[in-house]
């Protein structure tokens, strides 16, 4: 089995089991726009993998295997969908971009943005140098830094 598949899977049963203590067949299909038969041969698979206890008829929960994926793979959606929307990606975009990137990020890269949004979460103002990047994305225009973000200094750079 595909480990987006098995991703995409445990991420959506985790989401829904926080909403509902077991997870149906339907459930899923319908947020997924998929039929019924192939969230069950999935599931099926999933059991046999051992990252969900799938009881016909009853629903499914994930094993200690599965969260343990679903909670990371989580972490990164939410980072990344953080992370586009600090750049002024629309939340429906950056919601849906992060459904894929997460799949495929490298752990170092997935390391620095994480440290980069909690970076810019801890920042009790919108930082300027953004500021000045959405600016230059909505109009091309750049900004340079004034002599009081340089902290009183002229600088002969183009400094952010």
């Amino acid at each position: 089995m595909r480990k987006k598949t098995i991703e995409d899977y445990v991420e959506l049963i985790y989401v829904l089991e926080k909403k509902k203590n077991k997870v149906h067949t339907n459930d899923v299909a319908n947020i997924l726009s998929i039929s019924p038969a192939s969230v069950t041969e999935t599931f099926q698979k999933l059991s046999d993998e051992d990252y969900i206890i799938y009881e016909k008829y009853s629903g499914v929960r994930l094993t200690t295997k599965g969260k343990k994926i679903a909670v990371e793979t989580k972490r990164k959606h939410d980072t990344l969908k953080s992370f586009l929307m600090i750049l002024g990606v629309s939340e429906d975009i950056a919601d849906e971009d992060a459904c894929k990137i997460e799949h495929i990020t490298n752990p170092e890269t997935m390391k620095r943005f994480t440290k980069f949004v909690e970076f810019v979460k801890k920042i009790n103002q919108e930082p300027k140098w953004l500021t000045r990047f959405r600016h230059y994305y909505s109009t091309g225009e750049y900004l340079p830094c004034t002599i009081e973000e340089n902290n009183g200094k002229k600088s002969t750079k183009n400094q952010i």
